[in-house]
């Protein structure tokens, strides 16, 4: 009887080692896990953070220049259409009055400044190149001469006539339109570099959105993890309080004192306490507004039940 004894006290406490064993292994694997919870906490919210910094980057800054010199760009667009017109206005103009000034009886009045002067260039390079005798030398010298004198009192001419306006006009427009186009380059290639900036800054947020996705989800695996390994562990302290209870002597059990009343009161307090903080953690994630690791604890506990 006595052998029996001892053999039922050896595996009660090789029963209890193994029950205190398994407790303590719940309890690290438990707590463990909720240092991950935590650091993955503090992952996501320094990926909030870094979100709301790029889209205030692309939004107030390369969204803002783009914008600016988008706008310039469509000014001088509407310039160059106003100086597109008045060039092709005085192109015609000009049509015109050659048509209605025509004269072929003046062979000086059909050259213009550009064909003398094209003809006294290639009389130049003959002098140049050419071998040429001193007779054929100062034949040439003397039409170039000639073609010189025809050149300025056909440009004196020119500048007294309606003609020469005209074409001074659209020398000048041209001018301007060349302009526009050397700045339409310009800001166009502003506009761009900005506007591929802030796309750069909107992709690097899809990049951070998808991280900030994937630490979420590792998130609510590892609590649910964590939420077992608490569960088995608070179910093994039962089992362990209840044999230890049922070692102890009967006492019968006692009536409610204004002690328990008042830990009741408090208990009620803090659930209301609670209630009131998750609300708020609520309303803030609406925000956008950063998490403390508790509200961020009491959502992922909500959205579990």
């Amino acid at each position: 009887m006595s052998k029996e004894r001892n053999q039922n006290t050896q595996t009660s406490r090789m029963s209890f080692r193994d029950l205190q064993f398994q407790i303590e292994d719940l309890r690290q694997k438990r707590d463990e896990l909720n240092k991950k919870t935590k650091q993955y906490i503090n992952d996501i919210q320094e990926i909030e953070i870094e979100i709301a910094n790029s889209l205030k980057i692309a939004k107030e800054k390369y969204k803002k220049k783009r914008d600016y010199w988008n706008n310039k760009v469509k000014q001088l667009k509407e310039k160059k259409i106003e100086y597109k017109a008045l060039l092709d206005n005085f192109i015609e103009e000009k049509k015109k009055f050659q048509k209605s000034e025509k004269d072929g009886n003046d062979n000086r009045q059909i050259l213009s400044i550009k064909q003398i002067e094209r003809k006294i260039d290639n009389l130049e390079r003959r002098i140049e190149t050419e071998k040429l005798d001193i007779n054929e030398e100062n034949t040439i010298i003397d039409k170039i001469r000639e073609l010189a004198a025809m050149k300025q009192e056909f440009f004196s001419e020119q500048r007294n006539s309606e003609l020469f306006k005209i074409e001074r006009k659209i020398e000048i427009v041209k001018i301007n339109l060349n302009k526009i186009y050397e700045q339409l380059n310009k800001w166009s290639d502003k506009s761009q570099e900005n506007h591929s900036k802030m796309l750069e800054e909107f992709q690097n947020v899809d990049k951070l959105k998808e991280n900030k996705k994937k630490f979420e989800e590792e998130l609510i695996e590892n609590k649910k993890t964590a939420d077992k390994f608490h569960e088995q562990y608070l179910k093994l302290m039962n089992q362990s309080k209840k044999n230890f209870k049922s070692k102890r002597p009967y006492r019968p059990a006692k009536k409610p004192t204004a002690k328990s009343d008042q830990i009741s009161k408090k208990n009620k307090m803090l659930e209301k306490l609670k209630q009131d903080k998750l609300e708020t953690a609520l309303q803030k994630q609406k925000e956008g507004k950063k998490l403390n690791l508790f509200e961020a604890r009491l959502i992922l506990e909500k959205s579990k039940e």
